[in-house]
């Protein structure tokens, strides 16, 4: 069964819900459409310009123009209330296994769910998948080669997620290939909390394990516990916005969850052996240098 491409214009609300065995290639344009996507459906999403606003029954997020999703977990709502362009590419696992090919000695390995930046020759096969679906004669290869090729593409993109596999537990590569998705989905909901605040017993929740469990077998699988993990992402951010932005310090404060201001200074010079005066006015200087 041959791929089908729907556009999605402005005020356009488009609901798969409805099984079927098809991969659907999809175009959003305009601002305030809205697409659902089924359980356990595996997607691939591309913003072109501007983003698109993800929603689960866990989080609400914000995919950037230039990042890639690849999503396969419980149900997902994606619209874009900019205007702005995406590409979606969405189907059962039945569906898309007709299309993965692995090499000769590789396991088969499923797509993982993952959020990355996106290379260019992921954006060049999505973008040509969505070209040759809307028009199948501008392909002499046929549009379920151009799936192959994108399905090899990711595939090669998540090699180090599948390195992972061999640390996680599970007599068969089903099995480890399950607690990996279910790691993956609680560094998912560490990732959407900017402060750095994580709920330990909700993280455990959404994995199906008791905390120490999780604690035990995330560490085991990324060489961090689930605390550490979130503490990094915040230490990041927190460079990030000091360096990057104007944002004054207070407010970064209050965004990354510190009790005070001086609770924040003192946790990121620790971090970094620099205050954020210096930081920032390092930052001036090399702005300065390059112009």
């Amino acid at each position: 069964m041959h791929p089908i491409y729907r556009p999605l214009r402005s005020h356009e609300l488009l609901d798969l819900s409805v099984p079927d065995d098809s991969l659907h290639v999809l175009h959003g344009s305009g601002r305030n459409n809205q697409l659902a996507i089924p359980s356990r459906w595996i997607s691939v999403w591309l913003p072109l310009s501007e983003g698109i606003e993800l929603e689960t029954p866990d989080c609400h997020w914000l995919l950037r123009a230039g990042e890639l999703l690849v999503w396969r977990d419980g149900a997902l709502r994606a619209g874009s209330r900019r205007d702005g362009r995406w590409l979606a590419v969405c189907g059962s696992p039945a569906a898309w296994a007709r299309h993965q090919r692995p090499r000769p000695g590789d396991p088969a390995v499923d797509l993982l769910p993952s959020e990355s930046r996106c290379t260019r020759e992921l954006r060049r096969l999505t973008v040509r998948l969505a070209r040759v679906a809307r028009r199948p004669d501008l392909c002499p290869l046929g549009v379920d080669a151009v799936v192959d090729m994108l399905c090899a593409a990711l595939t090669e993109h998540q090699r180090d997620l599948h390195a992972l596999l061999p640390r996680c537990t599970g007599r068969t590569l089903l099995r480890r290939q399950q607690t990996l998705m279910r790691l993956l989905r609680v560094q998912h909901l560490i990732r959407r909390h900017d402060d750095g605040r994580v709920d330990l017993a909700q993280l455990a929740a959404s994995a199906n394990y008791s905390p120490c469990h999780l604690i035990r077998s995330y560490r085991d699988v990324f060489g961090e516990t689930p605390s550490e993990y979130a503490a990094r992402l915040r230490s990041e951010r927190a460079w990030q916005l000091v360096r990057e932005t104007r944002m004054p310090v207070c407010e970064i404060t209050a965004a990354l969850g510190f009790e005070s201001q001086s609770a924040f200074c003192r946790a990121f010079k620790s971090t970094f052996g620099l205050t954020t005066s210096q930081v920032r006015q390092d930052s001036c200087h090399s702005r300065l240098r390059a112009a």
